[in-house]
């Protein structure tokens, strides 16, 4: 991608920087990300779906629905449904949280990607007026490839991230994540970044004797 082709706030962002390579992602994040969510997504509402209709199945076929609630047997059919307000709730909740994930993953996968910049001293991502600056220093250097002829997804860790709490073991770092994804010449892109990253590593080198 040629310097023309960046939009005109790109390029005053940029102004006289060296330019390493610029490219446009063609998705905002991977595919195997956005099919994992999908999965989970379609998952979960088949679950719901599955327990709702065990449960008010019989309603369907104007019979009475049977349960127990605190030990104490109960009845409901259309006539009358108030005792189903509280199981109707539940199944309604988990319900929504299932739309709402498969909202978001199927949101996911059509996201348009962002511009990308990497100059010498910093990374530009770039997106409908939105910009994200981080210097190269940010990067831990793990990387992860996915790539088909020259075309694929790159993942970088970051030096930043949050605290993940995990059930009988000790708290867990996890790092913040770019992904640039879906974008050509993905190996000559990932040996510039990878230069820039060690020049720019804070890390202070320890001499051997």
């Amino acid at each position: 991608m040629t310097l023309t082709e960046l939009p005109i706030d790109l390029k005053k962002i940029i102004e006289n920087e060296k330019i390493d390579f610029s490219t446009k992602a063609k998705r905002k994040y991977p595919l195997s990300k956005t099919r994992i969510g999908l999965f989970f997504a379609f998952v979960w509402c088949g679950f719901v779906a599955f327990m709702a209709y065990a449960f008010l199945g019989p309603l369907l076929k104007n019979e009475e629905v049977n349960f127990t609630s605190n030990g104490t047997p109960v009845t409901a059919s259309w006539d009358d449904l108030s005792e189903l307000l509280v199981p109707g709730l539940i199944i309604g909740l988990f319900s929504v949280i299932g739309l709402i994930l498969l909202f978001y993953s199927v949101k996911s996968l059509f996201q348009k990607g962002s511009y990308f910049v990497g100059t010498e001293t910093r990374l530009i991502e770039y997106n409908n007026g939105k910009t994200i600056i981080t210097d190269w220093e940010q990067f831990s250097g793990n990387v992860k490839i996915e790539s088909k002829n020259n075309l694929g997804d790159l993942e970088y860790e970051l030096r930043t991230g949050k605290m993940q709490s995990r059930k009988n073991e000790s708290a867990k770092f996890v790092p913040d994540i770019i992904y640039i994804s879906g974008i050509e010449n993905v190996y000559d892109i990932e040996k510039k970044c990878k230069i820039r990253i060690k020049e720019n590593d804070p890390t202070p080198v320890v001499l051997s004797n």
